[in-house]
């Protein structure tokens, strides 16, 4: 017995998305690449073939903009390229085999601390709360789990990460990593080390802000603010042993961000670290200074004395035959 069903007319058809599909891969996308998306999950519905030059014309997308859509979308693992074609692959299915096959090889003692992690639970349900409304994808469970044990995150950090992304408009895995690398890279484990790390933050772009008020700038390039973070993160110097730097620039014509760049590295070469010492190398190098003017002022007077006494010589031994002839 065969069964059919009536094929609906393009009037009264619809195309489905999975709702894993907008908790999971639509942040991630921009504009022209989820138009390109729902295009050819139209389109596989029916069996269709285009090809990319016509993909470009109906939607009316730059074919360079189309490839890179597809090449992003194949990344995402929302298709699939085979010889003949692409394939759109089964979200569902797929969330459903990275969800199982973690859990298979998972170990006893995993387990059992997973279950006796009651804070990392309510922190995880917070975050779903608060940044998901309640409806986060299930992947963000591994994922999460995955940051606490890579970075070794405290549970206020992990919600300060979520946090931080969110007020920026920015709630999607890969900048989420991108993030936890960078406080991670600047040893952030605790909340005491974030709250330390906002401090130099804080400090540094204070110091920024000083620097190009002084300068009569109105804004820092991107180089030049390296060239503050690196007096002031790695040289661990303040804002007043950066000003004697930058009092020192009255002496130069148009001095750039390369000079005072280069005193301040010397003063951190030769190990100088307070107001202090800086003041009493510059007061001992202006003493220095001064005495090998006097030298050279010396050297010169007695050059041009004895430069004197040699023409008067020649003079006299001019006179001395002069005499003789006559």
């Amino acid at each position: 017995m065969k069964l059919e069903q009536k094929e609906k007319s393009l009037l009264f058809s619809e195309t489905m998305l999975p709702d894993i599909f907008f908790s999971e891969y639509l942040t991630a996308l921009p504009g022209e690449y989820l138009k390109i998306y729902l295009y050819l999950v139209f389109l596989s519905k029916y069996g269709k073939d285009i090809k990319l030059n016509d993909l470009s014309k109906k939607l009316n997308i730059p074919l360079k903009t189309i490839n890179d859509g597809m090449k992003t979308l194949e990344e995402n693992g929302l298709i699939l390229k085979k010889t003949t074609g692409y394939i759109i692959v089964d979200l569902q299915e797929t969330t459903l085999n990275q969800l199982y096959k973690p859990n298979l090889t998972m170990s006893k003692e995993k387990v059992e601390q997973t279950a006796k992690n009651q804070a990392r639970a309510k922190v995880i349900d917070h975050i779903n709360n608060m940044y998901f409304q309640g409806i986060m994808g299930p992947s963000w469970y591994n994922d999460i789990d995955l940051w606490f044990t890579k970075y070794e995150f405290d549970e206020q950090v992990m919600i300060a990460l979520f946090d931080y992304c969110y007020k920026r408009s920015a709630l999607h895995r890969n900048y989420i990593q991108t993030v936890a690398e960078a406080w991670s890279t600047n040893k952030i484990k605790t909340w005491n080390d974030l709250d330390q790390y906002y401090e130099k933050q804080e400090n540094l772009n204070k110091y920024k802000k000083a620097i190009s008020k002084k300068l009569g700038k109105y804004n820092l390039t991107q180089y030049e603010e390296a060239y503050i973070e690196n007096w002031v993160l790695t040289f661990g110097y303040d804002m007043n042993i950066i000003e004697i730097a930058l009092k020192r620039t009255t002496l130069k014509q148009n001095p750039t961000f390369e000079y005072i760049n280069n005193i301040i590295t010397d003063w951190h070469e030769r190990n100088l670290k307070t107001v202090a010492e800086v003041q009493a190398f510059l007061e001992e190098r202006k003493k220095q200074e001064k005495s090998t003017k006097e030298l050279k002022a010396k050297v010169n007077k007695t050059t041009y004395t004895q430069r004197n006494y040699d023409n008067l010589d020649f003079l006299y031994a001019n006179q001395t035959a002069s005499s003789k002839e006559d």
